[in-house]
């Protein structure tokens, strides 16, 4: 559950959606594409609320295996948000305090000299406005012959157009550039005007996209990108996925960009149970809640939320918290459109999600076998939580 929000919003099985770009609204730039091409401010892509083509996919790759698996995107729909807001302040869940923790202490060492922030799976980019203060308080030397997109309405601190009259020293200066990057489209435009709102210096370009596809390079200057991955969500591939996903991570940036990844520590199981079973329920209605959704997306005959009941546990073979949903009773379910029907017996189970715990050095040892450069790594005065700071070789 480290870093929910993002891990459901994005992470979604590597490499299996495209990536969409949105139009840009109100003072918000453009966004940028991962190759570097502009949207239109006229035309708006198609939102990324949950879709019944997806999910069908997804039910076709996981739920027909052995243990049965939905992807933790499904945990999302207003209620499974509002749902996850609550868990980040239950006392049980420590690794939103702790990592933020960590972002107060390390602000600037963390921001160091760069012209570009990129955060993966930003949300509502709460977490990072620590570092906004300190980033966008920057100005940076444009890149040669940079100018802005033709129609596109700047936001307030950008530089101006070609030919506009350009106060003095301005044309030796920029502003920084942040870049958020969401699956959800209205999450996105909302938390992007509200950023260019709020730091006026900041140019904001934020891009719609499936975090675990991009296939291009990244907004920026090559070499002065910070790219963040927070919440701990790296934990919640598969080893395989996340080989996958570090390997796309490095192939869409440059040498001398650094990686900021938040990652949970291995610690007292008992703790890390309670961290994903709170004594209120909440992390078990939101686990349950996953049915409703799907519910609501595919016809799901004889699928009831009342034949089940939240379960975490402790894999201590593979380093992780597994989230499952157990049958309380024998439950067939019946997929009509995908002509396919799945019996669990009672005690069978739905695993929803996996977080991986990580040892620092071990994760520093997988993230150099993908090109990144050993770096500092920080915890929380408790040692709770870990953030690393690499840069691409």
């Amino acid at each position: 559950m480290g870093g929910r929000r993002p891990e459901a919003r994005a992470v979604t099985g590597a490499g299996r959606d495209s990536l969409h770009v949105a139009a840009a609204r109100d003072t918000v730039a453009a966004p940028t594409d991962v190759h570097g091409a502009r949207g239109s401010t006229a035309t708006t892509t198609s939102p990324a609320s949950p879709d019944t083509a997806a999910l069908e996919s997804d039910l076709r790759e996981g739920f027909f295996s052995d243990p049965p698996t939905v992807p933790p995107r499904w945990f999302y729909d207003e209620k499974g948000s509002l749902l996850f807001d609550r868990i980040t302040r239950l006392a049980e869940y420590y690794p939103t305090r702790a990592e933020a923790e960590i972002l107060r202490a390390r602000a600037v060492d963390i921001v160091g000299d760069a012209s570009t922030m990129v955060e993966l799976g930003a949300g509502t980019c709460e977490k990072t406005r620590v570092l906004l203060d300190v980033f966008s308080r920057r100005t940076t030397a444009p890149p040669a012959g940079a100018a802005p997109p033709a129609g596109a309405a700047p936001p307030a601190g950008a530089a101006p157009p070609a030919g506009a009259a350009t106060p003095a020293g301005a044309a030796a200066e920029a502003s920084p550039l942040f870049v958020p990057v969401d699956i959800s489209t209205e999450m996105l435009f909302d938390s992007a005007r509200a950023l260019a709102a709020e730091y006026p210096g900041l140019r904001v370009e934020p891009v719609v996209a499936d975090l675990t596809a991009l296939d291009g390079p990244l907004p920026g200057e090559p070499g002065g990108r910070l790219v963040l991955f927070l919440g701990g969500t790296v934990g919640n591939f598969s080893e395989a996925q996340r080989a996958d996903f570090l390997d796309m991570l490095r192939g869409v940036m440059d040498p001398g960009d650094r990686l900021g990844l938040g990652f949970d520590l291995v610690k007292d199981p008992a703790r890390l149970v309670a961290a994903y079973d709170d004594a209120d329920g909440v992390t078990a209605e939101f686990n349950l809640n996953m049915l409703d959704v799907i519910s609501r997306t595919v016809e799901a005959r004889g699928l009831d939320r009342r034949d089940f009941r939240h379960e975490a546990v402790w894999n201590a073979e593979e380093s992780r918290i597994e989230m499952w949903l157990r049958a309380v009773r024998d439950v067939r379910i019946d997929f009509p459109t995908l002509g396919r029907s799945r019996t669990l017996d009672v005690g069978a189970g739905i695993r929803t999600e996996i977080a991986r715990k990580f040892e620092p050095y071990a994760l520093m040892d997988e993230l150099a076998g993908h090109g990144f450069l050993r770096g500092p790594v920080w915890t929380d005065d408790a040692g709770d939580f870990g953030l690393a700071l690499v840069v691409v070789d």
